[in-house]
C-alpha cells in the first residue's frame, strides 16, 4: 500500500498536501482500494464553504457509496472536474491526478488533528 511521506492523514483515509493556505484533498490507496472500482464521485460546488467534519464528496464504487469528510475549514478555491469523466482515476492514481478539492483554510490549527505517514502506516495496520 503506498503512504506519500509528505502527505498529512485523517483516521476517515483522506490525505492531504498542504502549500502555504491551501490544502488539496483525496482520498487514500486504503480507501479507495477498500471501495473498489469506483464509478462516480460527487463533489461540491467551486467557492462552497466547509466546515471541519462536514462530508464534502461522494464516492460511489461497484460495492458502496462513500461521504468524504473535510478535516479543515475553509473554501474551495478548485474542484477536480477531471473526476466526472473519469472517476476511475481514483482507483489508479489515489494521490496524483485524482484529487478532490482545494480548499482554503480557515483555521489552520486544524491541522493539528491529522496524522503523518507514520501515523498513518500505524493505524491502518491496526485496522487490517
Amino acid at each position: 500500500m503506498d503512504i506519500p511521506s509528505h502527505l498529512k492523514y485523517t483516521a476517515e483515509h483522506e490525505w492531504l498536501e498542504i502549500e502555504g493556505n491551501t490544502v488539496t484533498i483525496g482520498i487514500t490507496d486504503f480507501a479507495q482500494s477498500s471501495l473498489g472500482d469506483v464509478v462516480f464521485v460527487e463533489l461540491p460546488e467551486d467557492g462552497a464553504e466547509v466546515s471541519k467534519g462536514d462530508h464534502f464528496a461522494v464516492v460511489e464504487s461497484v460495492k458502496a457509496a462513500s461521504e468524504v469528510y473535510t478535516p479543515i475549514s475553509g473554501k474551495v478555491v478548485e474542484v477536480n472536474t477531471e473526476l466526472a469523466d473519469a472517476p476511475d482515476m481514483v482507483n489508479s492514481n489515489p494521490f496524483g491526478d485524482a484529487w478532490f478539492v482545494k480548499i482554503e483554510m480557515s483555521d489552520a490549527e486544524e491541522l493539528e488533528d491529522t496524522l503523518d505517514a507514520d501515523a498513518y502506516t500505524a493505524y491502518v495496520e491496526g485496522i487490517q
